[in-house]
């Protein structure tokens, strides 16, 4: 079985965010499922980032620890890539897009990460790390677009996209993304969650897909169109 992936808008462990990710354990078929907390992406605050997640997912009734992938030398380090192995939920937390790419594009991790979805675990991440798990990612240093890790084949996500007016970045992506990416806006607090062709928008919020200089917001349990 293979398994899924989570793309989360950003503000992940809070309030609003239980109803998505409570079902993302559900579907693990795991009781109690085994959830990793990757906090690269937060950088100095990666410690926070971990305890937090940590305390959250354990109140969902997670058996929750951390995986403390710093940098580039952590994701190759065979001892701790193989902590994850057998983990039914990988997340990575928000934070810098650009050190997280860096850190698992072509990494021991990454290839680990491919393994676990084989097995059937689900993994994904909120705002930067649910940026670099498509095929591309708008850089915020430069706001050009560059291959991301392809996990998520054929989108790009901007996260935090509730304060975004779609009719302004829908126009703005006609000249600026690549030909025939698919990308989704998504608020804080919600997510897709699934695979190419099958995904599900969790939470509160809202995704928006643009294509073809259109878009269409989707809700709660709305299924995206199956060609995204």
């Amino acid at each position: 079985m293979t398994g899924g992936i989570v793309l989360a808008g950003g503000d992940e462990f809070r309030a609003g965010c239980e109803v998505m990710d409570a079902a993302v354990l559900q579907s693990t078929g795991q009781d109690p499922p085994r959830v990793l907390i990757v906090p690269t992406a937060a950088r100095r605050g990666a410690a926070k980032a971990a305890a937090n997640g940590v305390a959250y997912f354990s109140g969902l009734g997670a058996a929750a620890a951390e995986l403390m992938v710093l940098d580039r030398q952590d994701a190759d380090d065979p001892h701790l890539v193989a902590g994850a192995a057998g983990a039914s939920l990988v997340y990575f937390t928000g934070g810098s897009p650009d050190h997280l790419l860096a850190t698992l594009d072509g990494s021991r991790l990454l290839e680990q990460l491919r393994e676990c979805m084989a097995a059937g675990a689900v993994v994904g991440g909120s705002s930067a790390g649910a940026m670099v798990m498509g095929s591309m990612m708008r850089v915020p240093s430069d706001g050009r677009w560059a291959p991301a890790l392809g996990l998520a084949g054929g989108v790009a996500v901007l996260p935090h996209h509730e304060t975004r007016d779609p009719e302004r970045v829908a126009s703005e992506l006609v000249s600026d993304a690549p030909a025939g990416l698919k990308v989704l806006g998504i608020d804080a607090g919600s997510g897709c969650f699934g695979s190419p062709g099958r995904w599900t928008v969790l939470g509160p919020g809202r995704v928006v897909l643009y294509e073809g200089g259109s878009w269409r917001a989707f809700h709660h349990r709305d299924l995206l169109p199956g060609h995204v």
